[in-house]
């Protein structure tokens, strides 16, 4: 890629994330450039993927025996958002392993049609041995809703 050339935008909409989380800016997540620190879009990441996970899949985070550890992640940046603006955090699955799952993570402004930011989240499941884990067939049932290729 030349210097002139610029990556193409994603082309993804609200409707290519089934599922949506509505999460609060804070004062603190500005940095000193007057927008959204860029770690602050990971903390949405972990945020909108492990509130579904308990909520939608039954992970017990404090007594459950399989955990679930990030190993791999991205973050593409494409238009500035900042505190007081919220986000809404859209979630799908782009791939389920037999213990793995790649999250698919759209960032949007609360109501706004236009990408914020896209990225992924590879989870990689394992016992508290951190020994590998099968995802349940009940929790890769509940998963296999938010599958989008």
């Amino acid at each position: 890629m030349t210097k002139s050339e610029k990556p193409a935008m994603p082309e993804d909409t609200r409707r290519d994330f089934p599922h949506f989380a509505h999460i609060p800016t804070r004062w603190m997540d500005n940095d000193v450039y007057g927008h959204l620190n860029n770690v602050v879009y990971y903390s949405y990441f972990d945020t909108v993927i492990n509130r579904w996970l308990i909520a939608e899949a039954g992970l017990d985070i404090k007594k459950g025996a399989t955990v679930g550890l990030c190993v791999e992640s991205k973050c593409r940046f494409l238009r500035t958002i900042a505190f007081p603006e919220d986000v809404d955090a859209g979630l799908r699955i782009e791939n389920l392993g037999a213990s793995s799952v790649r999250w698919g993570v759209g960032i949007f402004r609360r109501g706004s049609e236009e990408l914020c930011a896209i990225g992924y989240f590879v989870h990689v499941f394992v016992d508290r041995a951190m020994k590998p884990a099968k995802l349940t067939p009940e929790m890769r049932k509940v998963m296999e809703r938010l599958v989008r290729r």
